[in-house]
């Protein structure tokens, strides 16, 4: 599978999951307890995200926290 396929365009998170959308259209959602600076963050602090290496990964700086598209999908 061509590797464009694995980059995010959009984060949203709530109280439980952590949901991300590929750009073919396809969503990931993964529990808030696997990453604990997520789980323990404010809301306002989830939504402070941005998108790094071009949608290879998400980025939280008040929360410093980094994570990557292909590590979600395993």
């Amino acid at each position: 599978m061509a590797s464009f396929l694995f980059l995010a365009i959009s984060v949203a998170c709530d109280a439980d999951f952590l949901r991300v959308t590929l750009v073919d259209g396809r969503e990931i959602a993964v529990p808030l307890v696997w990453f604990p600076r997520l789980l323990d963050a404010t809301p306002a602090q989830r939504g402070n995200w941005r998108l790094i290496g071009r949608g290879q990964g998400i980025h939280w700086p008040d929360l410093d926290e980094d994570l990557s598209v292909a590590g979600l999908l395993r």
